[in-house]
């Protein structure tokens, strides 16, 4: 029995991890593409017109059909239905066709076309949604904003359905083992996305002596390129394991309607699904100003083009050392030797260092903001291993929801008393990015390995897509409301770079407040319940716990 078992693909530790990494290097992608902009929005503003209630009524639009369409709410259900490889595979091409669409409408050679002008003379005016004030497009936005908007809605049907896809992918393939672990790994690496975006888009945008920022999206719709390779050959190792599992994805305990209302009748189900809505609008939201906030409270000086830290040379080198920083940090987790362990953190410490000195001399706010994701790299593991092997995931996200709260008062209050003080800005920055990353690295540790414990197996696709589906309504609702925000609370300034961002901030830091609250009724409640999120992971899905 032993035996046949160690034949199968998720009985072999290095096949788990391969199929982890074949997911987590789509989403590093994907990731990518989805604040491919947000470094450059200055330079949009400039080169396209798009003011702040454009770029931000643009980006809102990644989430427009998956929350009023319901197309999260279908993705769970051919989740379901048609299973995992399938799913992502279809995620993939999906996500290819809306960022194609995305860049050219960026392109110089868009901009007056006959496609141009219908974009400029319609979509002003939408029965319904304009009454409701959720329209994605309104009079005067620009063409290429418009069209712009259109593909990232259909970027955003694949983003978010990717996003399931592989939070179910990693269920199947960890259940009863690493699971909390395996999480918090795809987002680290996921997220190193968010890095290689802010290095990367301005660099390929400012390339050569002519800004032109559609390069930037070409070089994402490429890495989404590499993402569907990514997604099928995890379909030929998925399939390859129900062969020998004798699982079959599409035939077992079918999707029904009914399941949905088991779900939404767990008080534990909308607790979490709350609590990532409040944390995910304070994070993503702010990502896509965050290059820009940086701009407005920072002091930079230019730095002359033909030396090294002006070239494209220095963004290749920064970005080996970061690469060097996160490895290192991410497999000190795995390291059973003391001394090998301590070499990989003080080698991780050090390119840390020298990572963000290099942004100090770029004197670029885009290559400060990329530190963002580093050191959630390094802890979102031990947080993860954490889980699996001790528990307390809602301790966690309350802990989360304060240095939420901490990093975007510091943003708000004083951050900006900093302004003209080139070093201590710059370390003030430095310190709350770094915070504010490994806060959100608390999420994936946590919260996504905790839905299992709520609801039953067959339907858990139709679960993570409900709440992607909750969260989905804050990624649309806020980099919308900031935008505006900006725009009200800044009449008449025309510099993208001397706007005031304590308005916004002051928004976000909200956010926090509220799933701090929840976060303490999600701990009472597993309390009374006994949904045991404060439980171990793998003692708990060992015992056969978690229905």
């Amino acid at each position: 029995m032993t035996t046949e078992i160690k034949k199968t693909l998720r009985d072999s530790a290095a096949m788990r991890w391969l199929a982890l990494l074949l997911l987590a290097l789509a989403m590093f992608c994907a990731y990518i593409f989805m604040d491919i902009l947000s470094p450059i929005k200055d330079l949009m503003q400039e080169t396209r017109g798009w003011d702040s209630t454009a770029f931000g009524t643009m980006q809102g639009a990644e989430t427009f059909l998956n929350v009023f369409v319901f197309f999260l709410i279908f993705a769970g259900i051919i989740l379901d239905k048609m299973g995992v490889r399938f799913t992502a595979v279809l995620s993939g091409i999906v996500m290819l066709v809306g960022a194609i669409i995305k860049w050219y409408a960026v392109t110089e050679g868009f901009q007056g076309t006959s496609i141009a002008a219908w974009f400029d003379n319609n979509l002003n005016y939408i029965p319904g949604f304009d009454e409701l004030g959720i329209a994605p497009f309104y009079r005067g936005m620009p063409a290429g904003a418009k069209f712009a908007a259109v593909g990232f809605m259909i970027f955003g049907c694949g983003c978010e359905m990717a996003g399931i896809t592989v939070s179910r992918g990693i269920v199947k393939w960890f259940k009863g083992r690493e699971m909390a672990l395996a999480m918090g790994s795809e987002m680290a690496l996921a997220r190193l996305g968010v890095a290689t975006c802010m290095i990367f888009s301005p660099m390929f945008a400012k390339l050569g002596e002519h800004v032109e920022v559609s390069r930037s999206v070409a070089f994402g719709v490429v890495l989404l390129m590499i993402a569907l390779i990514m997604f099928i050959v995890y379909f030929f190792m998925d399939k390859k394991l129900d062969a020998q599992t004798g699982e079959a994805e599409e035939k077992d305990d079918p999707f029904k309607v009914s399941d949905i209302g088991a779900i939404l009748r767990s008080s534990g189900f909308w607790l979490v699904a709350l609590l990532c809505v409040l944390y995910y609008s304070a994070i993503f939201p702010f990502q896509k100003y965050a290059v820009n906030m940086l701009q407005c409270n920072l002091t930079f000086t230019d730095v002359p083009k033909d030396s090294f830290w002006g070239s494209s040379s220095v963004t290749v080198v920064q970005y080996i050392i970061m690469l060097v920083v996160a490895v290192a940090a991410f497999m000190s987790n795995f390291s059973k030797g003391k001394a090998r362990k301590y070499t990989l953190l003080a080698i991780a410490i050090i390119a840390l260092v020298v990572f963000c000195y290099m942004g100090y001399m770029r004197q670029s706010a885009e290559s400060i903001f990329a530190v963002f994701p580093l050191l959630a790299v390094g802890i979102t593991p031990i947080l993860g291993s954490y889980v699996d092997h001790k528990g307390k995931a809602a301790s966690m996200l309350v802990l989360g929801s304060l240095l939420l709260i901490f990093c975007h008062l510091t943003f708000a209050f004083i951050l900006p008393m900093f302004k003209g003080n080139q070093v201590g800005g710059v370390i003030i920055a430095y310190l709350t990015i770094l915070v504010l990353g490994s806060s959100f690295s608390l999420v994936p540790a946590s919260l996504w390995p905790s839905v299992p414990k709520l609801v039953d197996a067959k339907i858990i696709g139709s679960a993570y897509a409900l709440i992607f589906w909750i969260q989905n309504i804050g990624l649309w609702l806020f980099p919308l409301l900031i935008g505006k925000i900006l725009d009200k609370t800044n009449p008449g300034v025309e510099d993208p770079t001397q706007l005031n961002y304590t308005a916004p901030l002051l928004m976000l830091a909200c956010l926090g407040v509220a799933a701090l609250l929840l976060g303490f009724v999600l701990k009472k409640v597993d309390k009374k319940k006994g949904y045991g999120l404060e439980l171990p992971n793998i003692k708990e899905e060992s015992g056969n716990a978690a229905e």
